[in-house]
């Protein structure tokens, strides 16, 4: 659990390196939290399922919802995304392909990667949180 909240305490920290495991658990997080805002919704129109007013409500609702939560999880996303890219000794600068076109398949290639086994310019090898 605590790996799944470790880039949160690493809010802004671009420097360092990260391993599989934190990149992977907070993606997991970040998933876990929009299901349960989605299926609280879900639950929420399903009650009042008789009222177009209330299920339009909900409909804002839940994505005001997401919106605030992709606000407040974009920057640590980046740079636990920029520490991942480090751990293979890639370049943080290389995140920039998510602006491209399919640019995220080679970042997700990268994230899939194992991390270099020694110290890399970047620092050293990760270890548990």
């Amino acid at each position: 659990m605590q790996e799944m909240i470790l880039p949160l305490k690493r809010y802004a920290q671009f420097e360092g390196r990260a391993n599989r495991r934190e990149y992977w658990m907070y993606q997991l997080f970040l998933f876990l939290v929009a299901t349960a805002v989605m299926v609280l919704a879900g639950v929420l129109a399903i009650l009042l399922r008789n009222s177009a007013d209330a299920l339009a409500g909900i409909l804002v609702g839940m994505v005001v919802l997401l919106g605030v939560m992709w606000l407040a999880t974009i920057v640590p996303l980046i740079a636990v995304t920029v520490r991942r890219l480090h751990d293979c000794n890639q370049s943080g600068w290389l995140f920039l392909l998510a602006l491209v076109p399919g640019g995220g398949i080679v970042i997700m290639i990268f994230s899939l990667l194992p991390g270099t086994p020694q110290e890399n310019p970047y620092g050293p090898v990760p270890t548990g949180p």
